[in-house]
């Protein structure tokens, strides 16, 4: 794990001016908030605090925990551990972060990974961000049993999949996927990862 930088230990930042060109965009997904009730996160108090620790030009997308911000820090490993940190000590629980730059996102979606496949309004196209590269031998194109499920493509930071929805459950896809590449991955809908892009 990279060093954090004194700046961050502190859980700050430095206030930030969005103009400055040594500032970057980056993109954090926040892993299994607000569902069912559990681990609840306002999306204005998660901004309010992500501006709190110095992060500028904050904007949140939908309650799924997806969050657009400009810091000058280029550690993605210090201002995970940071937002991680911080959001223990606000909410009382621990959640998985990843972040990536606007740069990344923006060339993933720009990189049409879902091209040639049929959308109709049974099918769910996802994205699920690893962690870190994955320790798994899974190999893909992959498809489950019964053929509802497929992973099309597996990167070192993601997977992008394909669900029916008409006689499978995402639940089922999510439970696949954590128990071959671990629990510290999220998922989002492919939907979700354009409208953080746009961000940009």
């Amino acid at each position: 794990m990279k060093k954090i930088p004194a700046k961050l230990k502190s859980g700050k930042v430095g206030k930030q001016n969005s103009s400055n060109d040594n500032h970057e965009r980056y993109a954090a997904f926040l892993r299994g908030i607000n569902i069912g009730g559990h681990k609840k996160v306002p999306m204005a108090d998660l901004k309010k605090m992500l501006e709190k620790i110095g992060f500028t030009n904050v904007q949140t997308v939908l309650a799924s925990g997806n969050v657009v911000f400009d810091s000058a820090e280029k550690n993605l490993a210090a201002i995970k551990e940071t937002i991680e940190k911080k959001i223990n000590e606000a909410f009382g629980f621990q959640v998985k972060t990843i972040v990536h730059s606007m740069n990344e996102i923006k060339s993933l979606v720009s990189s049409d990974p879902f091209k040639g496949i049929e959308v109709t309004k049974e099918t769910r196209l996802y994205v699920t961000f690893l962690s870190h590269k994955p320790k798994s031998t899974f190999k893909a194109p992959y498809q489950s049993p019964d053929k509802l499920f497929q992973i099309l493509k597996a990167t070192d930071y993601a997977l992008f999949g394909v669900l029916s929805v008409k006689d499978a459950h995402s639940v089922d896809a999510m439970n696949f996927i954590d128990k071959e590449f671990g629990k510290e991955v999220t998922t989002r809908n492919w939907n979700t990862i354009v409208k953080v892009a746009s961000l940009g």
